[in-house]
């Protein structure tokens, strides 16, 4: 049975896509390891993850298993008044694996969400206190969600929550970090946030970062040491730290969580999209056993957020399964394998005349090119080559499955470098 994708092209609305005059979708049918089948047969190797979120792929076996055996149990049951043994698994194991001192745990229902619960969480800690305060102070070019907390943390200006800057609370941007990852460490580089820190100390409740790597605003990955030195900032201001590491964590950077890198403990993280290895949305906000009580102790004595879908047992049971395999997994050796691989084939990238820059960490390989591309052209030759990568702006990345294959990578990066060198596409 073929899919009736014109009546997906005419009713079903896609991601960043016109609904006058749409981005092809590509139909897929089925979906094993790194490989996506699509109606017509053809497979394609898995470059995204399924936006950074399927960390062994697809049809993963242990995952299959967990889910089949939670769903003759229990698919849902409301979370007020009542738990159930796979949210206390998943618990035990977030408290473990995550930096030290984070041992209260939130569970929702997507990345999203769980950045609006940590930032409910940082206003109502400070209600609670009795010394109110009302703005987040973060940095530019930096992607926090589409939700409206979300997106106020998120840079404005030239972002794709521009329109909404109008609607949105007022929060303070500092510049974007700006020592990359491998330069040399500059303390200067943390002049400028210090200084809004110190005008501005009294009404903000918290700092929130995308720790090392900044995702959809830019895939910008900057130097640890800018990281450590805002812990130091909001220790010595007595503010909160929030990680956002919803597309960090799990081992992507080659840390289990990129706060690693810095060697440092926020108050808040957020965690999702690989949480259950892509099979369902589920995301968990982790805060210090400090911030909760506070909360508890105030007016309200209770925290104010409570999802319908909050602890899903079916989510929690697979990614319990998920944690389970990662942990069992030499992820540090993979992921250091796939780092290398990318460094090595995207190389002859920065050749090119088109390419303004190559970089690479952990299971992560970027290319940024001088331009935008267009996106229905480039994404059309990237399917006849038999590889499933999603640029957007001026930027062609891979995150891949940690089992992707070495022939798989190398043909995912050999596409990159076909397509940015193929001079009859208009890049």
């Amino acid at each position: 049975m073929s899919l009736d994708l014109q009546y997906d092209n005419k009713h079903l609305w896609h991601p960043y896509t016109s609904m006058i005059n749409p981005l092809p979708c590509y139909a897929v049918v089925s979906a094993d390891k790194c490989l996506l089948t699509l109606d017509n047969g053809k497979q394609l190797i898995d470059g995204m993850s399924s936006w950074w979120a399927c960390l062994f792929g697809y049809n993963v076996p242990e995952l299959n298993t967990a889910a089949k055996q939670q769903i003759d149990k229990m698919s849902h049951v409301m979370f007020g008044g009542l738990t159930h043994q796979p949210a206390i698994d998943l618990a035990k194991k977030l408290v473990a694996i995550t930096p030290a001192g984070l041992e209260k745990v939130f569970l929702s229902d997507s990345g999203s969400v769980s950045v609006e619960v940590a930032l409910k969480m940082a206003l109502q800690y400070w209600h609670a206190l009795e010394k109110p305060k009302s703005q987040f102070l973060t940095v530019r070019n930096g992607y926090h969600g589409d939700t409206f907390g979300a997106m106020s943390v998120t840079d404005p200006e030239g972002s794709m929550h521009e329109l909404y800057h109008d609607f949105l609370a007022k929060q303070l941007f500092a510049p974007q970090p700006g020592i990359a990852f491998d330069q040399p460490w500059d303390a200067t580089a943390l002049d400028e946030i210090t200084l809004l820190v110190e005008n501005n100390q009294a009404n903000i409740a918290a700092i929130i970062l995308e720790p090392i790597v900044q995702g959809a605003g830019g895939m910008y990955f900057y130097h640890s040491e800018y990281l450590k030195g805002v812990r130091a900032l909001c220790d010595k201001y007595e503010l909160l730290l929030i990680a956002d590491e919803i597309a960090t964590g799990f081992g992507r950077t080659g840390k289990l969580f990129a706060c690693e890198h810095a060697d440092i403990s926020p108050d808040i993280i957020c965690v999702g999209k690989a949480i259950t290895g892509g099979y369902m949305s589920l995301a968990a906000t982790l805060a210090t056993s400090e911030i909760a009580e506070t909360i508890s102790r105030g007016k309200a004595g209770v925290f104010m957020h409570g999802p319908t879908f909050m602890g899903n047992p079916l989510a929690c049971a697979v990614a319990n399964a998920n944690i389970e395999k990662l942990l069992a997994f030499d992820w540090q050796t993979t992921v250091l394998n796939i780092e290398t691989s990318l460094k090595h084939y995207l190389a002859p990238c920065i050749e090119l005349e088109q390419v303004k820059s190559v970089r690479v960490l952990g299971a992560i390989g970027v290319v940024e090119l001088k331009k935008a591309v267009d996106v229905a052209i480039v994404q059309k030759k990237f399917v006849e080559l038999g590889v499933w990568i999603r640029p957007f702006g001026k930027l062609i990345y891979i995150m891949p499955p940690y089992i992707i294959t070495p022939e798989q990578l190398q043909l995912l990066c050999h596409a990159i470098y076909s397509i940015i060198n193929e001079e009859a596409v208009e890049l």
